[in-house]
């Protein structure tokens, strides 16, 4: 995937990017290659976890997520951009996906 050589951030961890990809697509900022690479993974995905579904839905079974996660990830997209507009900076929906994976879905 496009943005997978962050340096050693995904070594011995292989759902992290997956899970980036997960608020990425949350929020709207998953590239068309990356969707295409992770509905390509599909079936290796409903394989490996024994779980139906699109990869977003395997996702969310797998990590037990509420079914209202995207709308609570994208809340709080919507309230980091305010944060980062008043502090004159900007957040990448990368930077987003990381720090919110970091803190809320990594083990």
């Amino acid at each position: 995937m496009s943005n997978m050589a962050s340096g050693n951030r995904y070594i011995g961890k292989p759902l992290l990017r997956i899970l980036e990809c997960y608020v990425l697509w949350a929020i709207g900022e998953l590239g068309e290659q990356e969707e295409r690479i992770l509905q390509e993974m599909e079936p290796n995905l409903r394989k490996t976890f024994n779980q139906p579904g699109e990869w977003r839905d395997i996702v969310a079974s797998v990590m037990e997520l509420p079914k209202d996660m995207p709308e609570l990830i994208r809340s709080c997209w919507a309230k980091n951009q305010e944060i980062a507009k008043q502090h004159n900076t900007t957040l990448t929906g990368q930077q987003f996906a990381e720090t919110f994976v970091d803190n809320n879905l990594a083990n």
